[in-house]
């Protein structure tokens, strides 16, 4: 799902924005996050949002945004066997693995299937595609059963999973990989150390800044996402997938402190 400033999962959907009460009621408040987006209570929430208007923040919020579904669409090529399975958790509006599906046109044999836990992006998600070989779940990822796959993609997604269960799905991700599959995982990362961290959010700000986003905006969103986005360390994400069971991983896309995985059983 689904950065955001940082998927989906879930990551992380038909409204213009999150609802926007009043602001003279800190109990009914609601801030702007920037492209149209309010977070109601200062709490971003994926389930309100519009997913078109999702995909254009997100687009530009994260840095090679698009640029990371072409990469994962490249990769799709190596680990999709005959009737192969590919699995997209906190799939939001569907758009990667969309991609995915015209990629492999050819291939009828494939099977695809997109999880997220907010209904109103599988809800859209369903609407904008009738490819038989592509199927929705409205699921929570850290619940629902996940059968034998040979691709798992996680874009943006495994950081807003409470870092208490984080090592049990990646556990479960890679139990219910066949062997030979892989998992790729995009995720918001922390630096290193201190001065590094410190580096990476000035950078990342003057990115945003670049964007076109106002101070207030940036404050707000920052705000909006204490306790529900965690990002790990580049390490930190390692050692989850090498407790995990993976021991070959690489990385295939960084760009300040956003990283993509690569990780094979």
């Amino acid at each position: 799902m689904g950065d955001m400033n940082s998927p989906h999962p879930s990551a992380p959907d038909h409204k213009d924005s999150v609802a926007s009460p009043s602001n003279s009621d800190p109990k009914n408040s609601s801030s702007d996050c920037g492209d149209n987006i309010s977070s109601s209570h200062h709490r971003w929430d994926f389930d309100g949002l519009d997913p078109l208007t999702f995909e254009k923040h997100a687009g530009k919020s994260i840095p090679l945004y698009q640029e990371g579904h072409d990469l994962i669409c490249d990769l799709s090529a190596f680990f999709t066997p005959e009737s192969g399975s590919v699995l997209d958790i906190g799939c939001s509006t569907g758009r990667l693995l969309k991609s995915l599906v015209a990629r492999h046109a050819h291939r009828k044999d494939l099977k695809f299937l997109g999880i997220d836990q907010s209904q109103t992006m599988v809800e859209w998600a369903e609407s904008q595609s009738n490819d038989p070989r592509l199927k929705w779940s409205c699921e929570d990822i850290n619940t629902a059963a996940v059968e034998k796959h040979d691709l798992i993609i996680s874009y943006y997604t495994v950081q807003f999973v409470p870092p208490r269960l984080r090592q049990e799905l990646i556990n479960r991700l890679y139990e219910s990989l066949n062997w030979g599959g892989a998992l790729i995982l995009f995720e918001k990362v922390r630096g290193p150390d201190a001065r590094f961290q410190d580096i990476l959010t000035q950078l990342y700000t003057d990115y945003k800044i670049k964007q076109g986003y106002g101070a207030e905006e940036i404050i707000n969103k920052t705000q909006s996402l204490k306790g529900i986005l965690e990002p790990f360390s580049s390490q930190g994400n390692l050692d989850l997938m090498k407790r995990a069971g993976f021991v070959d991983i690489t990385t295939v896309q960084r760009y300040l402190c956003f990283e993509g995985f690569l990780a094979i059983k």
